[in-house]
């Protein structure tokens, strides 16, 4: 095996497409770098280099569990890893297993490289409170009409809204729940924030 295959072997690999007309992203972590290639775009960046990384879940209308990572570094673009792909108009397929193995191997290099990356995790800590205020005060208004709609006895709106602010409360607060904004070591990485494979 010449040393150019071996490297392939012990490089790990990850690819995805992040639209049905986008071009393919591809991703390999190499001894001191990560490359990357989007579209026609490519690149390498050291992981000494690397100055934040943010792991969030990220669901959409199509794929309700979806983990997005972030990375960033001077003089290269923000990098956005993906734990799905589509694979045609109305199909996006998880690689759960590949992607949590892969997130969790730039980890392991990027602590190693002894660099000074922040990690975090969720939204931006703005962006998430006023996220957080808005949710509790559609809450409260949800609860609000309830109460009303069973006071003057109209049980089948009553049941409805209830349901409604039942699935809503679950589905958004979930999403809160895990993009809290926090600080993890690369060695700890919190739950939540990867699929589990």
């Amino acid at each position: 095996m010449n040393p150019e295959t071996e490297d392939a072997a012990v490089d790990p690999t990850y690819a995805f497409k992040p639209s049905l007309m986008g071009a393919i992203c591809q991703f390999a972590l190499r001894p001191d770098a990560i490359d990357w290639q989007i579209g026609r775009y490519s690149g390498s960046t050291r992981y000494d280099s690397v100055s934040a990384v943010r792991l969030s879940y990220r669901p959409v209308t199509m794929q309700s569990h979806r983990f997005v990572t972030e990375i960033w570094s001077a003089g290269t673009p923000k990098l956005q890893i993906v734990s799905v792909s589509w694979r045609s108009m109305m199909e996006q397929q998880r690689l759960d297993r590949d992607y949590s193995a892969f997130v969790t191997e730039l980890h392991r290099r990027l602590a190693a490289a002894g660099g000074v990356a922040c990690f975090s995790t969720g939204l931006p800590v703005v962006t998430y409170w006023i996220g957080v205020v808005v949710f509790g005060a559609v809450m409260l208004a949800t609860a609000a009409l309830v109460v009303r709609a069973g006071i003057l006895e109209q049980w089948g709106a009553s049941a409805l809204v209830g349901l409604f602010f039942l699935i809503f409360a679950y589905q958004v607060g979930s999403y809160f729940y895990r993009n809290r904004p926090r600080r993890y070591r690369p060695d700890a990485i919190p739950d939540g924030v990867l699929p589990r494979s």
